[in-house]
């Protein structure tokens, strides 16, 4: 029986491996590779079921990539508030501790796609000792996010010194994992990577799904060991063109996450990462699937939708307007269009 390393290490690259599974010919990927590389693991790659499907665009390259006239590198200006590497502090109480460089998949909309899995994005025992320092020295940090790269692609033994030497932060509360590997690559997640997560607590996993063909019976099998450890589980979708970017879909993928007991949580807009600019909607259409979804389907599965603001400036939510006029009474109409009137406090507070 092939290990999740096994899977991991007979990944697909390149152009030629990836014509030689589907029977096709898409050498002009190469050039994307080039600068933006490939990984797609036997376990993903298997899930496709044509090419351009919903999996397919997320996972193989595009020449799109490297025609983007809008989208900037770094657009979350994450090097500019790394005050020692691989560690950003936006927030006041918590920081963003990059941890690994490699991913189950490298996902074509990714935020980080200018380093991840690349030398530019250099993770040495020197830098984490350097982001552990950091957290130390700086005790309003209360909440510490996992993420890379994919915390989870470590060894179980490096996970856990890092887990641990967090722990023993007196000032770090919280610990949070942003992970892919749950839908990317669930066989990653065993009974002893649950049990040594499990010591940790409070620790929160939050997990990216983005449609609903990638929740599996292995994926499903993957949250269960999680949330059986008692780890909170929350789900961080990206809105894309052409992959979710359908009220239907969307329904479909939220319903599905509560059934495998992972919580929505994120809806994002798409950063204005270089070479992601095709998988854009305009912020109308995320409302429109937001309005859609408000009132039609359980309150549980309704992510907030937001946008991370260019530059840095933190996460926005973007929200329906439901509200028609504010004064002594506020006027508003309801999921179903109808209109609502509520009295105001009289006292203005």
């Amino acid at each position: 029986m092939k290990t999740w390393r096994d899977i991991l290490n007979s990944s697909i690259h390149s152009s030629a491996a990836l014509n030689a599974h589907f029977k096709s010919e898409h050498t002009s990927i190469d050039r994307v590779i080039a600068t933006y590389p490939m990984r797609i693991n036997e376990y993903y790659l298997n899930l496709i079921q044509r090419e351009g499907d919903a999996l397919w665009k997320q996972a193989v390259p595009d020449a799109a990539e490297l025609e983007d006239p809008v989208c900037v590198e770094d657009p979350l200006d994450e090097e500019n508030l790394s005050p020692v590497p691989n560690l950003v502090h936006k927030y006041p109480d918590r920081v963003l501790f990059l941890i690994s460089s490699q991913c189950a998949m490298y996902c074509r909309f990714c935020t980080r796609k200018r380093k991840v899995g690349t030398d530019r994005m250099a993770i040495t025992p020197q830098t984490i000792e350097a982001g552990l320092e950091y957290i130390r020295r700086h005790p309003q940090v209360r909440e510490v996010l996992l993420s890379g790269g994919d915390p989870l692609l470590l060894s179980d033994t490096g996970l856990d010194s890092i887990l641990s030497r967090l722990r023993a932060i007196p000032s770090v509360q919280v610990i949070r994992i942003g992970t892919r590997v749950p839908c990317t690559l669930p066989m990653r997640v065993t009974p002893a990577l649950a049990a040594l997560l499990k010591k940790y607590h409070p620790l929160y996993i939050n997990t990216h799904f983005n449609h609903p063909a990638e929740i599996t019976p292995e994926s499903s099998a993957a949250c269960a060991l999680l949330a059986d450890a008692g780890i909170p589980l929350g789900c961080q979708t990206v809105l894309l063109k052409g992959v979710n970017d359908h009220p239907e879909i969307m329904r479909e993928l939220l319903l599905k996450l509560l059934q495998i007991r992972v919580k929505p949580y994120y809806l994002f807009q798409t950063d204005l990462t270089a070479g992601t600019n095709h998988f854009r909607t305009p912020t109308a259409t995320g409302i429109a699937i937001m309005r859609s979804l408000i009132g039609h389907i359980s309150g549980l599965a309704i992510p907030t939708y937001a946008l991370d603001g260019p530059g840095g400036k933190g996460k926005i939510p973007l929200t329906p307007d439901y509200i028609l006029d504010r004064g002594s009474d506020l006027i508003f109409e309801n999921y179903r269009g109808e209109r609502c009137t509520y009295p105001e406090s009289g006292d203005g507070t």
